[in-house]
């Protein structure tokens, strides 16, 4: 079982509690399979073979289990899986609180959680840090060493260099500069681990994956990550936009935001796998279920109100940040650090025009062969 104790994951299962206390959990549990309702850790079962794991590239043909799923487990021959996957647990759905109530109750739960990670047995994991607030966040209360990767003059490099300024840190600050030919090489090793040539998964991995490799080889074998939070706290255009916008189907801001968490059980696991294999493992106080269940209190004006989105969360940020950084407008990842343009660039240099179906994975897949 991979990020909680057994004990702790039979009580949630025998309560039908979805949110008993973890960053999440997966793996066999007595008979079964189980994987936690956010699916924060990966798990996978061979489709032929009916073997599991962790790790998609260990398996012939991987299919996640489900979040808030379990499926059983042979016990006597083998750990073949037999049956179906059967949900266990949804995310609960609270009334929901505005205000500064709701402020209070985001505050709340972020200084419990990253107080308890501050407070571990070793220092302050360092930070992927890229200047918004959520990476500012841990980077305020984690007092660890601060990683971040771009193309010169990248957004994310300049917020970031910014940041470390505004919070005291830049010492700590290390960028990972990056260049063609280290975008090059780094792509056929998070297609190896990840198992994913999609141009988007492996714009977003590539500098998670340089940014680990960094810290581990400055002897750190944790790296603390802002990883959830758009989805949770309403960062998205789209959840800000409904009902208007075409690409969610809720017709509430509080809907279009449920919507986009069930995207969270496919984009973790990329993450997850693509940190595990430059040698760090993540931490992610922001996907820890006190601040989750935070979270799913809140109503439409907190997620995205005042034209501001993650209000509540910038709102209650401010105790710990600058205006400057806990209001920040921030790219996402793959276009702050200027990799998906930079992916896009060298597909057109060696043939690959946008003219052509796919042309940036191709290219992928080209550097893979």
């Amino acid at each position: 079982m991979d990020g909680a104790d057994p004990t702790l994951v039979r009580r949630a299962l025998s309560d039908r509690e979805p949110l008993p206390g973890t960053t999440g959990f997966a793996g066999r549990l007595d008979d079964r399979l189980v994987r936690d309702v956010l699916g924060r850790e990966p798990l996978y079962v061979d489709r032929t073979s009916g073997n599991w794991g962790h790790d998609p590239t260990d398996l012939a043909d991987p299919t996640p289990v489900p979040a808030g799923h379990v499926r059983p487990v042979r016990a006597r021959d083998g750990d073949g899986v037999t049956g179906e996957a059967e949900r266990v647990w949804t995310l609960p759905d609270p009334d929901p609180v505005g205000g500064r109530t709701a402020v209070e109750t985001v505050r709340r739960a972020l200084d419990s959680v990253l107080r308890g990670v501050a407070a571990g047995p070793t220092d302050g994991p360092p930070v992927a840090f890229s200047g918004g607030v959520d990476s500012a966040l841990l980077a305020a209360r984690l007092e660890g060493p601060l990683y971040v990767a771009g193309f010169p003059g990248s957004d994310d490099v300049a917020a970031a260099r910014e940041g470390a300024r505004l919070l005291g840190c830049e010492p700590d600050l290390c960028v990972v500069e990056l260049d063609h030919d280290r975008l090059r090489a780094a792509v056929p090793e998070v297609v190896a681990a990840t198992g994913r040539t999609n141009p988007m998964d492996v714009a977003i991995a590539v500098p998670l994956f340089l940014v680990a490799r960094a810290a581990a080889a400055d002897g750190h074998d944790r790296l603390a990550l802002g990883q959830g939070a758009d989805e949770l706290f309403g960062g998205y255009a789209k959840v800000a936009g409904a009902p208007g916008d075409t690409r969610v189907e809720a017709d509430t801001v509080r809907g279009a935001r449920r919507e986009v968490l069930g995207s969270l059980p496919n984009q973790l696991p990329r993450d997850v796998l693509a940190l595990r294999a430059a040698g760090v493992e993540p931490v992610t106080p922001l996907l820890h279920d006190r601040v989750v269940r935070a979270a799913l209190t809140l109503d439409g004006e907190a997620l995205a109100g005042d034209g501001e989105r993650k209000r509540a969360l910038r709102l209650a940020a401010r105790t710990w940040l600058p205006d400057r950084l806990a209001f920040r407008p921030k790219r996402a990842l793959q276009y702050g650090s200027d990799v998906d343009t930079e992916l896009s660039r060298l597909a057109r240099q060696n043939g690959f025009k946008p003219r052509m179906d796919h042309n940036v994975r191709g290219y992928i897949e080209s550097l893979v062969a």
